[in-house]
């Protein structure tokens, strides 16, 4: 009895000091306040393995190497901006739009250093099967370079058509740049496209590899979500859809097929995709970044339409919270109407507040989630929030023809933002990603005819309705609301 009661007395101890321990570490580094103590209730609550799961994922550890190569690439950039980016380019008209897209611009200006660039063109595309061909066609008609990077490749359906196209562009002498996530798609990574591609001169690597020893100096959950191809140094593409045919991609999960959006530009805004592209590829092969700059073929840019754009991405070591603060920004400066899509809904405190501050002062709010995404945490953390909006005013349109992937925000007819990333804390906090602040009136109206096209799928949830859904269902939402910083 008394070994036992010893040894009772001795684990209590451990756990205690380690409770202190992590706990002194979680305050010290001065998290937002829900993710500090969710933190601390799981490590205080799960003896040993709380803290164990802290270790592995409570903290952005991206390890010291890739760091200080980080932090080198941010010089880099800077060069590559000077070199093919005149100043006069970046000299906008902003008298045509409101003062709150010039205050954008500084803002983004002062968190990531990308200043807008006028002069693009675009061509937002929703049909996927349109898009994949005409990303087929791009990679067929170049010349010199071709970039990638997602963060899903799945076989199957025109998805196959592209490695086709990459295996014919190296074939007549393209230098072809390819780089997947390691995790995102791995699958992928263990069927046989991959070894077609190296046997075709296609330079092709896996992002973010994860293992024990990558487990040990970083976290393996912080992933490669940007989704970009450049072509040739004069057209890029970006936005939501990964490498993948949605007849043929997790037909298995119940929540019908995905729905896209990319948008086609050219113009100078393609320097600085390709230059995070480029860096992406620098920081998982430690190549030279000026060779990579020359090969694919990124002269002086050219104007060639109108569109303002600001690239701004994000990720752990590059910005901290920019990309959160854009879109903060984007929101507060809605005065008429706001739209928002998204496929997984779990934001942080701040986000809430400025969705319900736009709603009562006013703008009109309305937010588009897909009716059933692939997650069950997610499912149920997304509909905890449901409730503060509906009361604030927000107009919640539930998509019903497919998991809604687009993730985009249109404000007031004049300002946009698209791109690579979810409302949700992993998209903010743990993802690289990338997105477009576009500053045109054009863009605006082309992206909010899209969201319409959306609503026009959608039921509108009822908040009387709402409020009547078993009790059993708000307690599984409320319970996992509180690990949402962890979702």
């Amino acid at each position: 009895m008394y070994s036992l009661l010893g040894s009772s007395i001795v684990l209590t101890a451990i756990h205690v000091a380690i409770v202190v321990v992590i706990g002194v570490r979680v305050v010290m580094r001065r998290a937002a306040r829900g993710v500090a103590l969710t933190w601390l209730l799981l490590v205080a609550t799960l003896p040993f393995g709380g803290a164990v799961l802290y270790l592995l994922i409570g903290e952005r550890r991206i390890g010291r190497t890739r760091s200080h190569a980080i932090t080198a690439l941010r010089t880099d950039f800077r060069q590559i901006a000077r070199t093919t980016i005149p100043a006069d380019f970046t000299a906008i008209d902003w008298s045509a739009l409101p003062a709150e897209a010039r205050a954008m611009d500084r803002l983004g200006r002062s968190l990531v250093g990308g200043a807008t660039v006028r002069g693009n063109t675009f061509e937002l595309l929703t049909d996927t099967q349109a898009i994949l061909a005409a990303i087929v066609r791009d990679v067929d008609a170049a010349r010199v370079s071709v970039l990638m990077e997602f963060y899903i490749w799945n076989e199957g359906g025109a998805a196959d058509d592209v490695v086709e196209a990459l295996v014919r562009a190296a074939g007549r002498g393209v230098r072809c740049h390819v780089l997947i996530d390691a995790l995102g798609a791995r699958p992928w990574w263990k069927g046989g496209q991959p070894e077609r591609l190296r046997g075709a001169g296609v330079q092709l690597r896996a992002a973010l590899p994860v293992g024990l020893f990558r487990t040990l100096i970083g976290r393996t959950d912080l992933r490669l979500h940007r989704k970009i191809v450049v072509i040739d140094g004069r057209a890029a593409w970006t936005g939501s859809l990964n490498l993948v045919d949605p007849r043929y991609f997790k037909q298995e999960s119940g929540v019908g097929e995905w729905v896209d959006a990319m948008v086609r530009v050219e113009g100078p805004v393609v320097n600085p995709l390709a230059g995070i592209l480029i860096g992406d590829w620098v920081l998982e092969t430690g190549e030279a970044m000026q060779p990579l700059i020359d090969a694919a073929g990124l002269g002086k840019a050219q104007p060639l339409g109108t569109a303002n754009v600001q690239v701004v991405p994000s990720g752990p070591g590059e910005s901290e919270d920019g990309l959160l603060q854009m879109i903060l920004g984007l929101i507060y400066s809605a005065r008429h109407e706001l739209v928002l899509t998204t496929p997984y809904l779990v934001p942080d405190e701040p986000m809430i507040l400025a969705l319900r501050a736009a709603a009562g002062r006013g703008v009109q709010v309305t937010l588009i989630v897909p009716e059933k995404v692939d997650s069950f945490l997610t499912r149920y953390a997304s509909r905890s929030y449901y409730d503060d909006l509906l009361e604030a005013g927000v107009v919640i349109q539930l998509y019903r023809a497919g998991l809604l992937h687009t993730k985009s925000i249109s404000v007031d007819g004049t300002m946009s933002m698209f791109g690579t990333v979810n409302l949700d804390m992993r998209s903010l906090w743990l993802n690289y990603e990338v997105a477009l602040f576009v500053y045109d009136r054009a863009f605006a109206g082309a992206l909010h005819a899209v969201q319409k096209s959306y609503v026009d799928r959608s039921r509108q949830l009822d908040p009387a309705a709402w409020a009547t859904r078993p009790f059993r269902e708000r307690l599984i939402e409320n319970t996992l609301r509180l690990f949402s910083p962890l979702l």
